[in-house]
């Protein structure tokens, strides 16, 4: 394997805070993670979730692959109290932040923190456990947006916008420190020296920038090795010939903590010591490496450190942790079992000897690397990277059109560009799903409101009052022919034709109220048959009205005996046929494909319009055609039967009821059809309205205008005048 090829050892950093936010909730299930999820050691529910990727354990032990079945897990060993510390520097943040009123108000930072153990395999895994969530994921509902903001990778490789445009860190690059190294060493004077370095990105690009840098300050070197704590006893047996061979007494070393203390344990067996060591801030500051120099190899190293910090009320934060604070947690019940050398009850690591851990042991009289505050540097670049963090989302959350992420001003500053309709912000804009919207802040998507023609509102009152109106209406005339039904000018317009029209009309003023309301399943299939059946039998007595009027002028011609074929029993049949046509297209329609409610998502953007889908087109039209055919028919025959010599000639009124019915249903169509939402069912109720009026005062309020306000024309004698 290549150095290019190699982790870089710096990497853990790398990898070591994610933000991984997530907005809504998921219902369309597009991908699914495949093999076994990767559980985060710590972690906290939050509206906002932060990632973090530390080293928990410094080894794992092997385990034997047969590749006969999955390869189990990486089982941690070794408790690293130096990662832990820093995780909990992360934590005192995310508290402090969530304690805040100025900074992110109202909203929750939440964690989860992953185990690594020192692998490159498992750091890839958690990274991208991370990066895509463990749970199932989900489009368009699910926003989420992962950003690297590591505290202690220093690599000058990654300030390579090109290759990781969205790497951020809290500390500076080697560019600096391997130039201010060549420095070091030039100030003292020494020109003669060798280097030592790690196998990785983090070695090999800080030694290439020192390098260059020592050569153009006169210095030379008398070799350069490379190696990784992972490699060969043989190979490290080789650098530590080298450097017994060499001249030089000035070491460069630009290792990782971790790669030193392989090397020191080398170097002890040999008793390498009198080395100027100058060192990068990967171990030069560390406690830990001072521990590991038990045969004072290091002694006087110099080099690079972070610059000094503080953070309030770290320590103590870190000095209150308590295990009964997160009962139920291993990652923290083995670590407080490794810090006072105790046992939990029915711990998996529990051993007879040990006493019972209690969770409130005092962690402040501990001489342990845990409570070292050495670290704090390292704390303030993670306390940082989390305030960073924060104020991003606290800008990005509160942007709006006066934003500057503007023409003068550094590449970093944008004006923000309000998401469109449907749309809220996020790292780009999410569209909202199909049954919500976007609020006027552009922020959050919420639930479309429902539209329908009801009740309650002000046109569906008004249409259910002109309904029972006319209900009423054709009752009071129902009353008035009853009243007078052997009167001479009821009995000569067929008294029962004229009352089984009226109990038709009444039923298509009651047709009009299943259009009215949230639709369901039955007032979908009623409402449409209902009105069909009701207007064919309107029709149907209008029309055996108006054969009547027709047979009855060819009756009175001498010689004919034609009222014989329409009498009284065939005008009930021919109403009986018609209608129970109308009965068989409807039968069919609900039987092969009925009306079905239906929530209609694009006909407006920011409504669902409740209506009643048509389910047969054909089936709906036919409906219609038939009522348009029979209204034809009858408005044919009635025409020609206007003029007829009868004094009281009914067919002129059928004339002038046909005449309107026809036009409000051909008016009716094109307003159907151009009508969008709630406005095409009252559209439909205002068509059998007006049609149902219109029949209703043409054929009948004549008549009742005779019977109650001029008797004397009520009469045999009128009604038969010429």
């Amino acid at each position: 394997m290549t150095s290019a090829q190699r982790w870089p050892e710096r990497g853990w950093a790398l990898l070591q805070l994610f933000l991984v936010a997530f907005f809504s909730q998921a219902e369309e299930q597009v991908c699914q993670l495949r093999g076994d999820s990767e559980n985060p050691q710590l972690s906290k529910d939050g509206d906002i979730i932060l990632g973090g990727i530390f080293s928990f354990h410094s080894s794992w032990n092997d385990r034997q692959k047969t590749y006969t079945y999955k390869p189990l897990p990486l089982e941690c060993t070794s408790l690293n109290f130096r990662d832990f510390q820093i995780a909990q520097a992360m934590l005192f943040a995310i508290e402090e932040i969530n304690n805040s009123t100025d900074l992110l108000p109202g909203i929750s930072l939440g964690y989860k923190m992953y185990d690594t153990c020192r692998s490159i395999a498992r750091s890839v895994r958690v990274a991208l456990a991370l990066a895509n969530g463990i749970e199932v994921v989900s489009a368009p509902s699910v926003a989420s947006c992962t950003r690297p903001i590591s505290h202690f990778a220093t690599c000058a490789c990654l300030s390579d916008k090109t290759k990781y445009p969205s790497f951020l860190r809290t500390i500076p690059s080697d560019y600096y420190q391997s130039r201010a190294l060549a420095q070091l060493v030039k100030h003292f004077g020494w020109t003669w020296v060798g280097a030592i370095r790690s196998d990785n990105d983090y070695g090999n690009n800080g030694m290439a920038i020192f390098t260059e840098t020592a050569q153009q300050l006169g210095i030379c070197l008398e070799y350069s090795v490379a190696f990784l704590r992972t490699d060969p006893p043989n190979k490290i047996q080789k650098i530590i010939d080298i450097i017994q061979l060499s001249s030089s007494k000035v070491i460069v070393a630009f290792l990782s903590f971790l790669d030193l203390d392989v090397l020191m344990n080398k170097l002890s067996l040999y008793n390498l010591t009198g080395y100027q060591w100058v060192g990068t801030e990967g171990w030069i500051f560390d406690s830990q490496t001072s521990e590991m120099d038990k045969n004072h190899i290091l002694d006087g190293a110099i080099g690079l450190s972070i610059p000094k910090a503080h953070v309030s009320s770290m320590r103590e934060f870190i000095l209150n942790v308590k295990a009964v604070h997160s009962s139920g947690n291993d990652m923290l019940a083995e670590f407080w079992e490794a810090l006072f050398n105790c046992k939990f009850k029915q711990s998996n690591s529990s051993t007879e000897n040990q006493r019972e851990c209690t969770g409130h042991e005092d962690l402040s009289g501990l001489q342990n690397s845990f409570i070292d505050m050495s670290l704090m540097p390292i704390f303030n670049n993670v306390y940082k990277s989390v305030y960073a963090v924060a104020h991003a989302l606290h800008s990005f959350l509160g942007c709006n059109e006066t934003c500057n992420y503007k023409k003068g001003k550094p590449v970093c500053c944008y004006d923000c560009i309000r998401c469109a309709e449907g749309e809220i912000n996020s790292i780009t804009c999410v569209r909202c799903q199909p049954e919500f919207w976007s609020n006027d802040r552009r922020d959050t998507c919420v639930k479309k409101e429902a539209e329908f023609l009801s009740y309650e509102e002000i046109m569906g009152a008004l249409l259910t009052a002109s309904s029972l109106f006319g209900t009423c209406m054709t009752a009071v005339v129902a009353f008035i022919f009853f009243r007078y039904r052997k009167t001479p000018i009821v009995r000569a317009n067929n008294s029962e034709l004229s009352f089984l029209l009226l109990f038709s009309l009444t039923l298509c003023f009651l047709c009009s109220l299943t259009f009215i309301g949230r639709p369901s399943e039955w007032s979908c299939m009623l409402r449409h048959t209902a009105f069909g059946i009701t207007f064919v039998l309107c029709i149907s007595c209008v029309l055996g009205k108006t054969m009547v009027v027709l047979m009855a002028f060819r009756a009175s011609l001498p010689g004919s005996n034609v009222m014989k074929w329409f009498g009284p029993t065939q005008q009930r049949l021919s109403v009986l046929a018609f209608t129970l046509i109308q009965v068989v297209i409807c039968i069919l329609w609900l039987t092969i494909s009925p009306p079905f409610p239906f929530r209609n998502l694009k006909e407006l953007k920011d409504k669902i319009i409740l209506e009643c889908a048509l389910g047969s087109t054909v089936g709906f039209w036919a409906v219609l055609g038939y009522i348009g055919l029979l209204a034809s028919f009858c408005f044919i025959l009635a025409f020609l039967a206007r003029k007829l010599p009868d004094n009281f000639n009914e067919a002129k009124f059928i004339t002038f009821s046909m005449l309107i019915f026809c036009a409000v249903w051909i008016t009716f169509i094109p307003a159907y059809v151009s009508s969008p939402g709630k406005f095409s069912v009252a559209v439909e109720i205002f068509a059998i309205l007006a049609s149902s009026f219109g029949l209703l005062i043409c054929i009948f309020i004549p008549k009742c205008y005779i019977i109650l306000l001029k008797p004397e024309k009520n009469t045999k004698k009128k009604m038969m005048g010429k």
